[in-house]
């Protein structure tokens, strides 16, 4: 089974957070910053700057985590963040 990935994008200026999960980490991203999907939420809102990012044994427990993350709020999505990454940097050149 795939490993999955869980992961938050947002905006240059860290306005607007996006979750969501994958099993190809830096190809998603990769899409993100393309706007691949013009239409799609993280398109609309400039979603691009991966600054945060998980690996999950398999995708069925990426997804739970996903949920899990998405179901907090802003404030505990902040606080992921910073754990790992307090300078809100950019981390696809890390994947």
């Amino acid at each position: 089974m795939k490993k999955g990935y869980i992961y938050i994008v947002t905006n240059k200026n860290n306005r607007v957070l996006y979750t969501g999960v994958t099993s190809e980490l830096k190809e998603r991203i990769y899409r993100h910053k393309i706007k691949y999907y013009p239409n799609s939420f993280s398109s609309r809102y400039n979603c691009e700057k991966l600054v945060y990012f998980e690996e999950v044994g398999r995708m069925d427990e990426a997804i739970k985590r996903e949920k899990q993350i998405k179901a907090g709020n802003r404030a505990r999505k902040i606080k992921l963040i910073e754990s790992v990454n307090p300078e809100w940097r950019d981390l696809y050149d890390e994947i």
